[in-house]
């Protein structure tokens, strides 16, 4: 008997992902073609088993402000060297559009 498929690029976006999240570093990427910046708050998966990036997009895309992006989507991943706080106000750790949390911003307080 064998468990689910595992897709090997997935697992290494989600391993880049979360190393972004635990240093606070800017993530560039594609995103269904088009270039990307954005700083990675919280990588996991919904109520559907996608695995999602809840980050805030700096450019690219439909502007800036938070986003989410389903990582079958996302290409060319790179930790950029800015650093990113963490801080943002619209940002909640206890996000109910995840089932599962990977790796996340730890909240201040």
């Amino acid at each position: 008997m064998t468990g689910p498929e595992v897709d090997p690029k997935a697992v290494a976006a989600a391993r880049t992902i979360c190393e972004a999240i635990e240093r606070m570093r800017v993530l560039s990427f594609l995103y269904e073609g088009e270039e990307r910046t954005a700083d990675p708050y919280i990588l996991g998966t919904n109520r559907k088993g996608i695995l999602v990036l809840s980050a805030v997009q700096r450019t690219g895309g439909s502007g800036k402000g938070f986003r989410s992006f389903h990582l079958k989507g996302l290409s060319s991943l790179r930790i950029m060297e800015q650093k990113f706080f963490g801080s943002h106000p619209d940002y909640n750790p206890k996000d109910r559009d995840f089932e599962k949390i990977l790796c996340q911003v730890k909240p201040r307080g």
